[in-house]
């Protein structure tokens, strides 16, 4: 079964693991609505913030590291604030709006899931032209072994297969 952990949900709450160990997760079927690729082929997502009472147990035989690709829609120039005069309001852009870029994702097969992600690991350096890419980790793929459990969410085989090995590139 392939499951996408989504990296907020590891910061938040998640307990960083390793190919070969054993996990318990609350497991929730990708919805067929979902926008194509936005679980990066995933059957399910892990939900520690509520879901499925009940918690699958399985084996972790592979990891991947998921790395997206965005526009970044913000002038860099605008984080800072322009000159003000005491008791002057000024108005000023905030955050950076992102939008992922379709197809533009990467997997990196590796031997254990961090806990904390790079929250912008490769950036165009300035000067930039607004938009400029960005890519981030935004979680991990992983293929976990699960025994016949009717609890288990019933998801369809992933048509591109499950890596038979941790370090498989399928």
């Amino acid at each position: 079964m392939r499951v996408f952990y989504e990296y907020w949900q590891m910061e938040c709450c998640g307990t960083p693991f390793a190919v070969g160990d054993e996990v318990g997760w609350r497991l929730v079927a990708v919805d067929a609505r979902a926008p194509q690729g936005e679980y990066y082929g995933a059957g399910t997502w892990v939900e520690n913030h509520g879901g499925p009472d009940h918690e699958t147990t399985g084996r972790v035989r592979g990891i991947h590291l998921v790395h997206q690709e965005y526009l970044a829609h913000h002038d860099p120039r605008a984080v800072e604030p322009p000159p003000a005069r005491p008791g002057e309001v000024v108005l000023m852009a905030t955050g950076r709006r992102l939008e992922a870029v379709p197809g533009a994702h990467t997997l990196e097969p590796v031997d254990g899931c961090p806990k904390w992600f790079d929250p912008f690991e490769d950036e165009e350096q300035p000067p930039r032209q607004v938009p400029f890419r960005v890519r981030r980790a935004v979680g991990v793929l992983v293929t976990l072994d699960v025994p016949d459990d009717p609890d288990v969410p019933d998801v369809p085989d992933v048509p591109d297969g499950t890596p038979r090995q941790p370090r498989d590139p399928r």
